[in-house]
C-alpha cells in the first residue's frame, strides 16, 4: 500500500494519479485473464508474476476507495472473511453435509437469503456482465437448482439435436445461405445454450472444453505455419488442399505427442 500511495503522490506517477475505480475495471479483467492463461498453461513462473499483477490490481483499486472515505482495505477482509465463515455451517457450525453437490446447494441458500433475491428473480444473482458462455452456464445452474432441469442426460441431449435441426430449417443449405438471419441467429444461440446444457449434466465446464478445443487448434495452426515456413511460404499462399495435408499431418505429430506423454495437454 505504501508503493500505491507513492505512485499516487504529487510528485508520483501521473498516470496512477489519473486513474479511477472504473478505469481500473479494464486492468483487472486483462490481468485476470492473463492468470487464467498462465494457471492453463501451468508455467509457474508466469503463475507467479500474474498473481501478483491480479492482486496488485485489487490493492489498487482498495487504496482508491480508501482516499475515498468510502472503506479501507481491512473492512474488505473482514467483510468477506465473515461471508465465508456464513456460508460454510457445515465446517464453522453445525449442518452436515456430506457431498459437494450439497455444499453448492445449501451455498445458493444462504446467498439468496443475504441477497433477498426472493424479492426479485432467480436469475438476478447471475451478473449481466460474465461472458455469454459463463452467463448461459450459471443461469442453467440457477434453474436446475430449483429443480427445472432434464431429468437425466439422454434428454437434453435429445434437446440439443431437436435444436440443430430447427437451426438447419432456417438454412438454404444447397445454396450456402441463411434464409432469415435474425431467425437463424436465435436458432443458433438455442443450439448453444442446450450444448452448455448438456455439457453441465455430463459434469463438463463448457468454457474449460471451449478453451482446451481453441487451444488445441491454435498449436495445430502454428505447425502448419511451420510447414508451410520450411517450403519458404507463408499459409496464406499454400493452396486449400495442401493446407489440408498440413493440417492432418499436424494432427498425427500431436497424436504421436500425446502417446508418449499421456499427462501433457
Amino acid at each position: 500500500m505504501e508503493l500505491i500511495a507513492a505512485l499516487r503522490a504529487e510528485d508520483g506517477c501521473p498516470w496512477d494519479r489519473k486513474q479511477t475505480p472504473l478505469s481500473m475495471t479494464v486492468y483487472l479483467i486483462e490481468e485476470a485473464f492473463e492468470l487464467v492463461e498462465a494457471i492453463r498453461a501451468d508455467h509457474t513462473a508466469d503463475i507467479q508474476e500474474e498473481m501478483g499483477d491480479v492482486l496488485f490490481q485489487i490493492l489498487f483499486l482498495m487504496s482508491l476507495y480508501q482516499q475515498e472515505g468510502r472503506f479501507a482495505p481491512t473492512d474488505v477482509l473482514h467483510q468477506n472473511l465473515q461471508k465465508m465463515i456464513r456460508r460454510h455451517p457445515h465446517v464453522f457450525g453445525t449442518d452436515k453435509i456430506e457431498t459437494a453437490g450439497e455444499v453448492k446447494v445449501r451455498w445458493r441458500e444462504i446467498k439468496q437469503q443475504e441477497k433477498h433475491f426472493d424479492s426479485g428473480s432467480l436469475m438476478d444473482s447471475v451478473p449481466k456482465g460474465l461472458p455469454a458462455l459463463l452467463r448461459a452456464y450459471r443461469i442453467s445452474e440457477r434453474a436446475a437448482g430449483i429443480g427445472f432441469d432434464w431429468d437425466h442426460l439422454n434428454g437434453v441431449m435429445a434437446q440439443a439435436e431437436a435444436e440443430w435441426d430447427e437451426f438447419k430449417d432456417e438454412l438454404d443449405r444447397p445454396n450456402g445461405v441463411v434464409k432469415d438471419k435474425a431467425k437463424a441467429t436465435e436458432e443458433f444461440g438455442d443450439v448453444l445454450f442446450t450444448l452448455i446444457n448438456v455439457a453441465r449434466i455430463a459434469g463438463i465446464h463448457p468454457e474449460t472444453a471451449l478453451s482446451q478445443s481453441t487451444g488445441k487448434f491454435v498449436r495445430r495452426f502454428k505447425r502448419m505455419e511451420s510447414m508451410a515456413a520450411a517450403e519458404g511460404r507463408t499459409v496464406a499462399e499454400v493452396s486449400r488442399e495442401q493446407l489440408e495435408k498440413f493440417w492432418q499431418k499436424s494432427k498425427k505429430m500431436e497424436a504421436i505427442r500425446d502417446a508418449a506423454d499421456p499427462q501433457e495437454d
